[in-house]
């Protein structure tokens, strides 16, 4: 049997049609089924690292304040990590930013520098970085800061609050659409070579 119905399928409307129950059922399921989060294994990631903008809203809290906030970041994807997040300067309150005289070298983006952040009387230590010139295949990260999330009050993927990557080096940030399936993720003990 069939019946007539005034639902929406996606943003079409099924009006004056018949179906029958099943095939609308079917139809609903499946819409259903295609808006869950894929879930990405830090293990599929690449090497050397993939670059890629990210339309998710990306926010830093510190000291009570928004200190970042945007719409186009970068984010980017290698092997055992989970997706470290580049905020464009122009999003950021840079005036809570200072400059540090510390340094490191990652094989694949070139030489990072790195800021403290002081809102108020509070302060954090080289709490987030940069590249001032990345190499070619990372230029798009040019000025872009990285925080880590252990270093500040919050960071968000959209309205997911983050989980800072394990130990005190790396900079990713877990979200719930992030594994690292029965290894786990870089930066815990005893990952340190992997």
């Amino acid at each position: 049997s069939t019946q007539s119905t005034g639902w929406l399928i996606g943003k079409t409307p099924i009006l004056r049609r018949s179906f029958k129950p099943s095939l609308l059922l079917y139809s609903l399921l499946f819409q259903m089924s295609s808006t869950k989060t894929k879930v990405e294994n830090v293990w599929d990631f690449p090497r050397p690292p993939a670059i890629e903008p990210t339309p998710k809203r990306l926010r830093v809290e510190f000291n009570g304040q928004v200190i970042a906030d945007t719409k186009n970041g970068y984010r980017i994807l290698e092997t055992s990590h989970p997706p470290t997040y580049y905020i464009p300067p122009k999003d950021i309150k840079m005036e809570f930013l200072q400059p540090t005289a510390r340094t490191s070298f990652c094989e694949w983006k070139g030489v990072a520098t790195y800021y403290s952040i002081k809102v108020g009387d509070k302060y954090a230590t080289d709490a987030a970085w940069f590249y001032k010139s990345p190499v070619p295949k990372y230029a798009a990260l040019k000025d872009h800061v990285s925080f880590y999330a252990n270093k500040v009050d919050a960071c968000y993927v959209d309205d997911e609050k983050v989980e800072p990557q394990p130990g005190d080096f790396y900079g990713g940030w877990m979200t719930k659409d992030i594994t690292g399936g029965s290894k786990g993720v870089k930066g815990g003990p005893g990952t340190w070579g992997w």
